[in-house]
């Protein structure tokens, strides 16, 4: 299928499409007029791809794991990829996320404070 196509059926703009290329996370085949061609698979790929980085993982991460993502509908790590260095990566991924979360919590709650002093009771 030509990238349009796959923009369509994922959701994702072609432009998106190929930023996820020069990442390395997509590999499109040629055509001989120079289009790209994606295979069939590439639908779920784009949508493992989409959960991770709404899950908050950095492309880097994201390319270090995608080769060993096994199921469609899943996210099932074979676990040859779990080198001490991804480990390392993925501890300090796990880390800023939990900041994050914590962040978000605190503004959170200021806010609900906010509005409860200025309502009333």
């Amino acid at each position: 299928m030509r990238i349009g196509e796959l923009s369509r059926r994922t959701g994702v703009p072609a432009r998106m499409l190929r930023y996820y290329e020069e990442q390395g996370l997509l590999q499109p085949e040629r055509a001989a007029n120079g289009y790209r061609r994606y295979p069939e698979q590439a639908v779920v790929r784009v949508q493992q791809i989409r959960g991770l980085l709404d899950s908050g993982l950095p492309t880097e991460i994201i390319g270090r794991i995608l080769p060993f993502l096994q199921q469609p509908g899943a996210i099932v790590m074979d676990p040859r990829c779990l080198t001490p260095e991804l480990a390392a990566l993925l501890r300090a991924e796990a880390e800023r996320i939990t900041a994050r979360i914590e962040c978000l919590t605190r503004n959170r709650d200021a806010l609900l404070g906010y509005l409860a002093a200025v309502s009333g009771p």
